[in-house]
C-alpha cells in the first residue's frame, strides 16, 4: 500500500509545485500588462509635451504652457480611468456590453461629447470658484491653476488604485480652492458656489439612491409581481422606454449640450422631450409586442428586453460625460493659455482651444481604456449584483436624478448619484428580499422561528460602502489641502 500511495503523494507535490507556477506565470503576465498600460500613458504624455512646446516655443512662457497641457493630459488620463466607469460599469456588471465593447462605446462617445459640445464649460472652472482678478499677476493665477491640477490628478490616481468612484468635479474644485487660498487668501474664493457643492455631498447619492430604489420597486410591481407577466409587459415595457427616451432628451439639451440648453425656452425642452418619448413609445410598442411572441414569460427573458434601452443610455452618459467633465481637465489649461497669452476663448472663438479640448478628450479616451477596468468592475459588479432591469433603473434613475438637481440649481455630482444608485437598487433587492424570506419562514413556522433561520441576507458588500464613502468625504478638503501644498512649492522653486 505505500508503495502505490508514494507515486501518488509526488503527483500531488507536482501539481501543488505547477499550480505555484502558473500563479506566477499569471502575476507575471498582469503586471505586464500594467506596466504595458502605464508605459502607453506616459508615451501620450509625452507626446503631448513635445507637441506643445514646438506651438508654443515663441511664447517667453513656452515651458510652464507645455508643462500646463501636459499635466492636463494626466488630469485626462485619470478621469478616464476613475470617472467614466460611472456610465458603462452597470451595462457591464448586468452582461449586457462586454468589457472590450463597452470601453470602445465610451471612449467613442466620450471623444464625441468633448470635441462637439465642451467648448462651452471647458472655462467654467477658472471664473466661479475663484476670482481672476483677485490675483497680483496672470502668472500667480496660472500657477495656482497648475496646482490644482497636479493635486486633483494625484488624488484621483490614488482613488483609482484603491477602487473608489470618486467625483472628479469634486476633486478639481476644491483643489482650486486650495491652491487660491494659499496664493491670495479666501477673499478670491466664492464660497457661495463651494456651499452648494458641498451641500450635494450628501444630497447628490441619497437622492440617486432613492431614485433607483423606488424605479426598482415600481418596475417589479407593474410587471413581475403580475400573474400575467407577458401582458404587462407589453404595457408597461413601451411607456418605461419611451420614459427613457425623453428623460435623456431634456438631459442631452439641458447637460449633455449646455449651448443648446440656453438658446430653446423651457416649453421647447419639454416638447423635444415629449415628443422622443413619443417616438420611442410607439418604436417600443411592436417590437416588444414580437420579441415577447419569441421568449418565454419567463423572468430572465423579460429581463433581456432592457438590454439595447441600457446601451443607449451608456452611449448618451458617456456623451454627456465628455462634454461636460472635459472641463475637470482642461479647463485649468484653458485659463493659463488665457492669462499668460491674453487671449479670451470668446474673443478668439475656439480655433485655439480645438488642441486643448483634443488633449482632454484623447486623454479621458485613453484612460478609460488603459485603467478603466478597475473601477467598471467595482460599480458593476463588486458592489451588487446587476442584470439588465436593475442596471436599466440605475441609469434612468441617474438621468431623472441629474436633471432634477439641475432644475433646482444644485451642482451634482454625477458619480456620488450612479453609485447611490446602485447602492439603492442593492439594498432594495436586500430589503425586498428579507421580508419575502421572513414571511415564507413565518408560514411555514407558525409564526416562531428559529434565529438562525431567520439571519437576514446581505446582497451589498459592506466594505465597499465605507471604502466608497470615505474616499467621497475627504475628496474636497485632501485635494485642497495637497493643492495648497504643491502651490507653496511652485513658491520656492519660481
Amino acid at each position: 500500500m505505500m508503495d502505490l500511495r508514494r507515486p501518488r503523494a509526488r503527483g500531488t507535490t507536482l501539481d501543488k509545485d505547477l499550480d505555484k507556477l502558473g500563479y506566477v506565470e499569471e502575476a507575471t503576465a498582469f503586471v505586464s500588462r500594467s506596466l504595458l498600460s502605464v508605459g502607453f500613458g506616459l508615451l501620450f504624455l509625452v507626446l503631448t509635451g513635445s507637441l506643445a512646446a514646438v506651438f508654443v516655443v515663441d511664447s517667453p512662457h513656452w515651458v510652464l504652457l507645455s508643462a500646463a497641457l501636459v499635466i492636463g493630459g494626466y488630469m485626462a488620463l485619470n478621469i478616464g480611468a476613475n470617472d467614466v466607469a460611472n456610465n458603462v460599469g452597470p451595462a457591464v456588471g448586468a452582461r449586457v456590453l462586454t468589457m472590450t465593447s463597452a470601453l470602445a462605446l465610451a471612449a467613442l462617445c466620450e471623444s464625441a461629447g468633448a470635441l462637439l459640445a465642451g467648448s462651452e464649460v471647458v472655462t467654467t472652472i477658472s471664473t466661479r470658484i475663484v476670482a481672476p482678478g483677485g490675483f497680483a499677476t496672470p502668472l500667480d493665477l496660472a500657477f495656482v491653476m497648475l496646482a490644482a491640477l497636479v493635486a486633483a490628478a494625484l488624488w484621483i490616481n490614488l482613488a483609482t488604485v484603491i477602487g473608489a468612484p470618486v467625483s472628479t468635479t469634486h476633486s478639481i474644485v476644491g483643489a482650486v480652492v486650495g491652491a487660491g487660498v494659499a496664493a491670495a487668501g479666501p477673499q478670491v474664493v466664492d464660497w457661495s458656489t463651494v456651499g452648494a457643492i458641498a451641500a450635494t455631498w450628501v444630497i447628490s447619492p441619497l437622492a440617486g439612491a432613492l431614485a433607483a430604489a423606488l424605479l426598482l420597486a415600481f418596475v417589479s410591481a407593474v410587471i413581475f409581481e403580475r400573474a400575467d407577466r407577458q401582458a404587462a409587459a407589453q404595457v408597461w415595457l413601451p411607456v418605461l422606454f419611451g420614459a427613457m427616451a425623453g428623460t435623456f432628451a431634456l438631459y442631452l439639451v439641458l447637460v449633455g449640450l449646455p449651448r443648446v440648453g440656453d438658446e430653446v425656452t423651457l416649453l421647447q425642452d419639454v416638447a423635444i422631450a415629449g415628443v422622443a418619448a413619443f417616438g420611442a413609445w410607439a418604436l417600443a410598442r411592436p417590437w416588444v409586442v414580437r420579441a415577447l411572441r419569441d421568449l418565454q414569460a419567463r423572468d430572465r427573458a423579460l429581463k433581456h428586453l432592457f438590454r439595447v434601452p441600457l446601451i443607449a443610455a451608456a452611449a448618451i452618459l458617456s456623451f454627456a460625460h465628455g462634454a461636460n467633465d472635459v472641463a475637470n481637465a482642461v479647463g485649468p489649461v484653458a485659463a493659463i493659455v488665457s492669462g499668460l497669452t491674453g487671449v479670451e476663448a470668446e474673443a478668439a472663438g475656439v480655433l485655439w482651444l480645438l488642441p486643448v479640448l483634443l488633449v482632454g478628450a484623447l486623454g479621458i479616451s485613453l484612460g478609460l481604456l488603459l485603467f478603466g477596468p478597475r473601477l467598471v468592475h467595482m460599480v458593476g459588479e463588486r458592489i451588487t449584483r446587476l442584470n439588465p432591469m436593475r442596471a436599466f433603473c440605475v441609469a434612468l434613475a441617474t438621468a431623472a436624478t441629474v436633471l432634477t438637481a439641475s432644475g433646482a440649481g444644485l451642482p451634482v455630482s454625477s458619480t456620488h448619484i450612479v453609485v447611490g444608485a446602485v447602492f439603492g437598487v442593492g439594498f432594495y433587492r436586500e430589503w425586498n428580499a428579507n421580508r419575502s424570506r421572513l414571511r415564507r419562514l413565518r408560514a411555514g413556522h407558525g409564526g416562531a422561528m428559529d434565529p438562525v433561520e431567520g439571519r437576514r441576507r446581505r446582497l451589498v458588500r459592506r466594505a465597499h460602502v465605507l471604502t466608497i464613502v470615505s474616499a467621497w468625504c475627504i475628496t474636497f478638503p485632501l485635494s485642497g489641502l495637497l493643492a495648497a501644498a504643491v502651490w507653496h512649492l511652485f513658491a520656492l522653486v519660481r
